[in-house]
């Protein structure tokens, strides 16, 4: 048995308009997919763009050796070998020392 229309017949009025809306949604979803790429391309190299600002050096006190750091925004901070937090200032002047008393490496 086949029923696909023969060269000459028309599709009923219901399934025409439901060939439609599903062309209208396919474009549509095309147009939005293309937008959300066009958002992510022309957006993203601006995300990239703004990195942290390292500074040119840090001076660290007398004996001290880094074995961590972490940045913030306006200040960063170095932990040392023997268990200090110093945080400097972007200019990478000491700011505050905060001694880690309790951790054990």
């Amino acid at each position: 048995m086949d029923d696909t229309p023969q060269d000459g017949e028309r599709l009923p009025p219901s399934l025409t308009f439901l060939k439609w809306l599903v062309i209208v949604l396919t474009l549509t979803m095309i147009g939005g997919v293309i937008t959300v790429v066009a958002l992510i391309v022309t957006r993203m190299p601006q995300a990239f763009d703004r990195g942290p600002v390292m500074p040119s050096s840090i001076t660290l006190p007398e004996g001290a050796r880094a074995t961590a750091y972490t940045q913030g925004i306006g200040w960063f901070a170095v932990v040392t070998e023997d268990q200090r937090l110093l945080i400097f200032r972007e200019d990478g002047t000491l700011r505050q020392e905060i001694p880690l008393g309790g951790i054990t490496p």
